[in-house]
């Protein structure tokens, strides 16, 4: 697997366009139930004016919203926006923390949006798990897990520490590409195809034999 995306994606870019730490910050933040694609549309005219948390900051939350008004749950990301940026100033010198803690602790950042900006940012091992990672991840075999947070254990199982941010960025990619969730044909994804082989070739469990003595006294129980 690693080997296919390695040939179709061999140096992933970062689909988030950003000029530092706070502006990928603020992109990941608006990237929630919105294309990465609208959020490259809205964020050069909001960082024009205003790319650092101190501009920010000083912004009021209508202004940030006439700036993302089409990205989803706008109302909301306005507020965190200008909360997180305050913070940032106010906490951190108006700086992002390279820390997993600090960025959660921030309005409007969750775990996978901190593991975005650890490892696209400041290069730290982080894998980034969203619902379309936890969807491909299960179509693959690569985790049972109810939820993200078990597939992201999982996954880090199975791929190399130093390759889970280039790996996030492979199956994202290839996701959009190959194996959507709606209208896929398996028999020509290049990695379903392979998964589907995988389990064909692992032996299904089967019961223990029984001996021959206890067959027949469970046949003897039977009559």
């Amino acid at each position: 697997m690693g080997e296919i995306l390695d040939r179709l994606y061999p140096v992933p870019a970062i689909p988030l366009r950003h000029e530092d730490p706070f502006t990928l910050l603020v992109s990941v933040v608006l990237s929630a139930q919105t294309t990465d694609a609208r959020v490259n549309q809205v964020t050069p005219a909001l960082f024009a004016r205003a790319s650092t948390p101190q501009a920010m900051a000083r912004l009021r939350e209508t202004e940030i919203l006439r700036y993302i008004r089409s990205c989803g749950l706008a109302p909301a990301k306005a507020k965190a926006i200008r909360a997180l940026s305050r913070k940032l100033v106010e906490e951190h010198g108006g700086r992002v923390p390279a820390d997993f803690a600090a960025l959660e602790a921030l309005p409007g950042v969750g775990h996978k949006t901190a593991s975005v900006v650890m490892a696209q940012a400041f290069g730290r091992p982080a894998f980034p798990v969203d619902t379309h990672i936890h969807r491909l991840a299960a179509r693959w075999g690569l985790s049972s897990g109810s939820n993200v947070v078990a597939t992201e254990r999982d996954l880090k199982k199975v791929f190399p520490e130093a390759d889970w941010g280039k790996v996030h960025l492979q199956i994202i990619y290839f996701g959009r590409e190959h194996c959507p969730a709606r209208g896929h044909d398996p028999a020509s994804c290049p990695i379903c195809t392979w998964a589907a082989a995988r389990r064909r070739r692992t032996p299904a469990r089967r019961e223990p034999r029984r001996s021959k003595a206890r067959r027949q006294r469970v046949t003897d129980r039977r009559e």
